[in-house]
């Protein structure tokens, strides 16, 4: 089966589930193809990464490593958070005459546009969505909302489009009126072929960085942006943490050119603890930081790293949302209240004091939580058992036999 993803987003550095799908697709024997968007690295959602990488070499290797073939399609600008993009990508997907479009976060303007030309392309298609009411900050996401739910929905319900959630999440069944029959849940997951625990790695990277075999390392890996609490994790850190372990804190990641990020630096650069600070990785550089902490936490919402920690056997602390609490439910880490520095710190020191049993079972828990429910390779072959009966389904409509 040939599939085209279209998605706005894919830039080869990055671990978003676009970088891992098609991979494991075009391993499992399918023909896999990405459009995305081209001069990628100027779109304002990379802008935060400072990524210098020369994008058409990336592809090309991304291609070549992974057996998927690359396309990039020009845009004009980004609007409220929608891309606006030149005329003729329906024109491109279907030049690639795919057996199944797989259109990435179904409430783009650009997914909009290709639901709307589905009797023109004559080519089943099956959508997905990534969002979360708590990341929905759009000024105009009301009245976008209202959009969808009135001429967008209809379509979906017409056609009886499948719109997988990512999330385990009502939102696009609450805000965007898309019925609960018409979006399974399939989750998000960690490619455990780069996410795994490795001591000998965690010794290197320890020996390397003069981290003592005793002491904790507590990991952050992420943006240092308002929207993931940069100044929450600042101040939670700002104190010592006074434990039997001396707590050594990794920061992977960047903050924004602004007065926030400016202030979430001013506050680091005061921490009475130790901190190494390094800059945001491309995702296969990614795994050493995982496997070389003892535990990883999230300042706020929620993240696709938290399957990656725990691939790696890693507890996990992150904020209270009901994402979270179910995710951590499992002996696998603690929730902290939302927004409260004191309880974030306590939570950790609750983990630090662990005994060696105690933590040893954490551990585990946080590792069998992922290696069965969300290995990616699993996930994977959900999604291509859905693509595939949803193939069989629409082409009876599409191109009925004579």
């Amino acid at each position: 089966m040939k599939i085209v993803h279209w998605d706005e987003m894919f830039h080869p550095d990055f671990g978003y589930q676009i970088n891992i799908l098609p991979k494991i697709q075009a391993r499992l024997g399918y023909d896999v193809t990405i459009i995305s968007s081209a001069n990628i690295q100027k779109h304002p959602k990379f802008k935060y990464f400072g990524s210098t990488t020369d994008v058409d070499e990336a592809d090309k290797l991304f291609s070549e490593k992974n057996n998927v073939k690359i396309l990039r399609h020009p845009w004009y600008r980004v609007v409220s958070g929608r891309t606006i993009y030149k005329p003729g990508f329906i024109k491109l997907i279907k030049k690639q005459k795919p057996d199944m479009i797989f259109c990435h976060t179904n409430d783009t303007l650009s997914a909009i546009i290709i639901a709307r030309s589905y009797r023109k392309l004559k080519i089943p298609i099956i959508f997905d969505n990534h969002m979360l009411e708590m990341a929905s900050n759009n000024r105009f996401r009301k009245l976008f909302q209202w959009y969808f739910k009135t001429f967008v929905a209809s379509k979906i319900k017409k056609h009886k489009w499948k719109v997988i959630r990512t999330q385990d999440d009502d939102y696009i069944i609450r805000k965007l009126g898309v019925p609960l029959e018409l979006s399974p849940y399939i989750s998000f997951g960690s490619d455990t072929t780069l996410f795994y625990p490795d001591e000998n790695i965690k010794l290197s990277f320890r020996k390397k960085h003069s981290i003592e075999k005793d002491d904790f390392v507590v990991l952050y890996a992420g943006k240092l942006d308002y929207a993931k609490g940069g100044l929450l994790l600042a101040n939670m850190m700002k104190d010592k943490i006074i434990s039997s372990k001396r707590v050594v804190f990794v920061i992977v990641g960047n903050t924004d050119d602004n007065e926030y990020g400016f202030k979430v630096e001013e506050i680091l650069k005061q921490s009475e603890n130790r901190v190494l600070r390094f800059p945001t990785q491309k995702y296969i550089d990614l795994p050493v930081f995982f496997q070389s902490a003892d535990l990883c936490i999230f300042a706020k919402q929620s993240s696709l790293s938290i399957f990656d920690a725990q691939a790696c056997a890693l507890p996990v602390i992150a904020e209270d949302n009901h994402i979270n609490v179910e995710r951590l439910s499992r002996g696998n880490g603690f929730t902290f209240e939302a927004g409260n520095a004191d309880d974030f710190r306590n939570k950790i020191l609750d983990i630090v004091n662990l005994n060696r049993d105690a933590y040893n079972l954490m551990s585990s828990s946080a590792y069998n939580y992922v290696i069965k429910d969300f290995d990616y390779l699993k996930i994977t072959k959900e999604y291509n058992a859905l693509i595939e009966s949803e193939y069989n389904r629409q082409i009876k409509i599409l191109r009925p036999k004579k």
